[in-house]
């Protein structure tokens, strides 16, 4: 069975996923991250974990054949095929606060924070996903900057459920950086098993 999800540029959506499942996230128009998030199903308190997942790896990337684990360090999802090769670990959902600090424009601004709880139903205080496609770059000297993601359209990484998830999805909603190439635009989700 295939099921395929619409999700427009600024806007998040949840979507229960079964255990061997496959996910591909779509990039439809280029350059756009996806904050991808997700909770077990029925266990809101054990979810996605950027932290685990880099202590688990012993890596700041994600390559084909890794692991994304919960807060429990269980195993989530596996990297099936990715065809960017580039996906943040490191910074939390955009939110008014941070529109704020950084260009002064919080108030009402869309933002991942608000996306994702709603579709979820949740009040998480922060949430770091995994930002798929964001192009973070690690300097030598810890410093990073945020640059345009290498994504064009139509490029995609397909994940497969380790367990039943609900997903907590957002098209990024920064287009004051180069976070999403100056704009934002939708993606497109596969559930497919």
């Amino acid at each position: 069975m295939k099921q395929e999800y619409f999700i427009s540029a600024c806007s998040g959506m949840a979507i229960e996923v079964k255990k061997d499942q496959m996910i591909t996230v779509i990039d439809l128009e280029g350059s756009q991250v996806v904050d991808f998030f997700a909770e077990v199903l029925g266990k809101p308190t054990e979810f996605l974990s950027t932290g685990v997942t880099i202590d688990c790896n012993e890596s700041l990337r994600l390559n084909v054949g890794d692991i994304i684990y919960t807060n429990k360090y269980r195993e989530m999802f596996e990297v099936i095929s990715d065809d960017v090769g580039e996906h943040d670990l490191l910074h939390p959902c955009c939110r008014p606060e941070m529109y704020d600090f950084f260009y002064h424009n919080g108030k009402g601004h869309p933002n991942c924070l608000d996306n994702i709880n709603g579709a979820l139903g949740d009040h998480r205080p922060i949430i770091t996903p995994v930002n798929l496609f964001m192009n973070t770059l690690i300097n030598p000297d810890g410093s990073i900057s945020v640059e345009t993601p290498p994504s064009k359209a139509g490029d995609s990484i397909t994940l497969k459920a380790l367990m039943d998830v609900r997903l907590g999805v957002a098209a990024c909603s920064v287009s004051e950086s180069k976070c999403n190439g100056g704009k934002c635009s939708p993606i497109k989700i596969v559930i497919e098993g």
